[in-house]
């Protein structure tokens, strides 16, 4: 499985940092989404600065607005799910 999200903070120009339970950690750029359909909302009320990890371990803004966390974990280690498959695929051989 990949690690839970177990930290998120708003960072400026539509970015976050997470920390993730196997101790990676570092900051995405969102900007590519924000102003755009469901997104456009982070700009209400100053929603992106709100970001949380929800009851479902998603990176969440409200009801309508979440993030796949695992997205975010390949994304900061630089690899697919292929990838990262591959280089854990001992655990998987055993289940």
């Amino acid at each position: 499985m990949i690690a839970k999200a177990i930290k998120v903070k708003a960072l400026d120009n539509y970015s976050i940092f997470v920390s993730y339970s196997d101790g990676v950690e570092g900051s995405v750029d969102l900007n590519h989404l924000a102003h755009k359909g469901v997104f456009h909302q982070w700009d209400n009320n100053n929603l992106f600065s709100q970001v949380y990890i929800d009851d479902y371990d998603a990176i969440s803004w409200n009801a309508d607005i979440d993030i796949c966390p695992d997205s975010i974990y390949l994304q900061l280690k630089g690899l697919t799910f292929e990838q990262w498959k591959q280089q854990n695929q001992n655990q998987y051989a055993s289940n």
